[in-house]
């Protein structure tokens, strides 16, 4: 089992703006670009092959700005969303044959009978526009919740889908139950069915969708360049905002244990326990993530294989360092905005999507002279 790696000590943050002057940080000098402004709260992004963007907006919008920043367009064909609170348009991927199929998928804040939930879709993209949308995978059951919808998609290797949810805001003591999907990593086939390497996919009484149990809500997640496993990060509490691992069948402890408090104080689990999970990595106090890559471009060598993850709370881009599978070393740098979502473009640039209702799509360069 990992030990937990826990950095009390913070490096000097470096103050980054959208027109400032280049700035060095520990192991480079970089310039950050203001892409596009305007965006309602958006959520996730997805570059498509001729270097324009698809963007999430939280209030139910998919706008898709060119390469250059300048134009933007609303794609028409979106299914009912419910957005309120934490839930709403969220994230979006594209197939590894977009340039054939022009299929992607998106997660949303899915109405329905009892409330709501995380839903995933499958589309085609045709002229700025969605059609034969098909809902391959709906969160059940649902609850009339403003909270906790996690949600990143990820591809893996294999083509197959993984979907992060999160444990609804009211109902974590489900996280560890496997008749449902709340707390949950969903692994399924690009048409909605489990994937049969599933752990449970043989169990009765639990939902074949089930990858790992015991999350909390998980709003970053990355396949490790090198392995091909499934990396995530998810919030705490009040503290103890986690890095994983993310293996089939393994249960990661929410509520039961935790590094975080009840929010205003209190305990609520321990902080191990035999037969669960401990993070790679914590954050006391939080820091709030959301967004997560590994870094293998070749615009920045002295980043490569770097692990990068965006902070609300703080407005930050945090950089880690690993060595293996632990976290050595950890860079905070200041943004100043709610940093939502983290993404490599094909550019090798980082780019950075902003959580306001005049949000910013964000891109990092190195320095010029």
């Amino acid at each position: 089992m990992l030990k937990p790696l826990l950095l009390t000590s913070l490096v000097a943050s470096l103050t980054l703006s959208a027109h400032a002057d280049p700035l060095l940080t520990e192991k480079t000098s970089v310039q950050i670009e203001t892409m596009a402004t305007g965006l309602n709260h958006p959520w996730g992004m997805t570059f498509l092959p001729n270097g324009s963007i698809l963007v999430t907006e939280r209030n139910g919008t998919l706008q898709h700005i060119s390469a250059d920043g300048k134009t933007r367009q609303a794609i028409n064909g979106l299914p009912q969303i419910d957005a309120r609170g934490q839930g709403g348009l969220l994230d979006v991927i594209i197939a590894a044959d977009f340039s054939t199929s022009k299929t992607l998928y998106f997660s949303f804040s899915e109405p329905g009978t009892g409330g709501n939930s995380t839903a995933v879709a499958r589309a085609k993209l045709i002229d700025d526009t969605l059609t034969d949308v098909s809902i391959i995978f709906s969160q059940q059951p649902k609850y009339d919740s403003r909270h906790h919808f996690g949600s990143r998609l990820v591809m893996d290797n294999n083509g197959k889908l993984f979907i992060t949810t999160g444990d609804r805001g009211s109902e974590r003591t489900q996280a560890q139950k496997l008749d449902n999907h709340i707390g949950k990593v969903i692994h399924i086939n690009t048409d909605g069915t489990p994937s049969t390497d599933n752990p449970y996919v043989s169990q009765a009484n639990a939902k074949k969708e089930i990858w790992s149990y015991g999350h909390r809500n998980i709003q970053g997640a990355a396949l490790h360049p090198q392995t091909g496993q499934l990396w995530t990060h998810e919030h705490g509490p009040q503290g103890g905002d986690e890095i994983n691992i993310v293996l089939p069948g393994k249960n990661y402890g929410w509520p039961l244990i935790t590094y975080g408090e009840e929010y205003g104080g209190g305990a609520i689990g321990k902080t191990a326990q035999e037969g669960l999970e401990q993070p790679l990595h914590y954050w006391v106090p939080s820091i709030a993530p959301s967004g997560m890559i590994f870094y293998n471009a070749e615009l920045f060598p002295e980043w490569q294989n770097n692990l990068f993850v965006g902070s609300l709370k703080f407005g930050q881009l945090v950089r880690l360092e690993l060595t293996g599978d632990k976290v050595s070393h950890e860079e905070r740098i200041m943004i100043g905005q709610r940093v939502r979502d983290v993404e490599q473009g094909p550019d090798g640039a980082v780019y950075l999507l902003t959580d306001s209702s005049d949000g910013q799509l964000l891109r990092i360069m190195p320095a010029t002279e």
